[in-house]
């Protein structure tokens, strides 16, 4: 009985030890969402200064990708650039969602760095956000015609992300 009790601790401790072991082999950079596949979360966002809103209804029959950004977000300038040019090459649907900001700090924003959306929502309570699944901003996602979430880019989109990612993806959805 003695040995059984020394013994179990040992065997608790290495089962351990080889599950966190194991986790160090993931790929930190990569966040899975549990949303892949599967219908884009429902919503209906008033538009930005007046303009049409965006719902999910707006998304439906085309390829479009769905990026999360804020005015006082650094990363989203960074990564406006890159979304100036997918809207200049026209090749897939580009619509935002203004996450918890001010519409006059977003209109500016979009006055000094160009418009590259169809349409925007404004998020003002981050309920989209949340049902979406997203953990800041910017955050892409690519949706197919059929409404569902086919992937998910975490963090600013850079042309590298977008040739070796989502351009191959777009491509076997059929994106125009």
């Amino acid at each position: 009985m003695r040995r059984l009790l020394f013994i179990l601790p040992l065997a608790l401790f290495a089962v351990l030890a080889g599950y966190f072991g194991l986790g160090l082999l993931r790929d930190p950079s990569v966040l899975p969402s549990a949303l892949i596949d599967l219908p884009a979360p429902a919503f209906s966002l008033p538009g930005l200064a007046g303009k049409p809103g965006l719902a999910t209804a707006d998304l439906a029959g085309s390829v479009a990708l769905v990026n999360f950004f804020a005015s006082w977000c650094a990363p989203c300038r960074v990564e406006h650039a890159m979304l100036m040019r997918l809207a200049a090459e026209g090749g897939v649907a580009l619509y935002g969602i203004d996450y918890k900001d001010k519409p006059e700090d977003a209109l500016r924003l979009l006055a000094q760095l160009g418009d590259p959306y169809r349409r925007i929502g404004v998020d003002r309570g981050g309920r989209t956000f949340i049902d979406f699944g997203a953990y800041g901003v910017p955050e892409t996602y690519v949706i197919d015609r059929a409404g569902r979430i086919r992937y998910r880019q975490v963090g600013p989109l850079t042309p590298d992300d977008y040739d070796a990612k989502i351009l191959p993806l777009l491509k076997q959805l059929g994106a125009s």
